[in-house]
């Protein structure tokens, strides 16, 4: 017997919280934080921008009202990536 095939994925990047040091995103099963030390393009950003983004590819991730585009990578390894912007 053969199973059926698996419906499309639902699974979405999700902000899950945000403090004055930056804001907690779930990406499937993993939680990864981002300070806003290591990511200054989110600091003065309004929680409705924080909370709009797309997860276009695994180890991508977009932000569209702040036109930010990061790898996951990026994320999980911070120090790996030591260029940011001059704000």
């Amino acid at each position: 017997m053969k199973s059926a095939m698996l419906g499309i994925s639902t699974s979405a990047a999700e902000v899950t919280n945000i403090s004055r040091h930056g804001f907690w995103m779930l990406l499937g099963d993993e939680e990864l934080f981002l300070p806003f030390d290591e990511f200054p393009w989110f600091k003065a950003a309004s929680v409705a921008a924080i909370t709009e983004v797309e997860w276009p590819s695994p180890e991508h991730l977009y932000w569209p009202v702040l036109d930010v585009d990061l790898s996951v990578a990026s994320i999980r390894h911070p120090e790996r990536f030591p260029l940011k912007s001059r704000i």
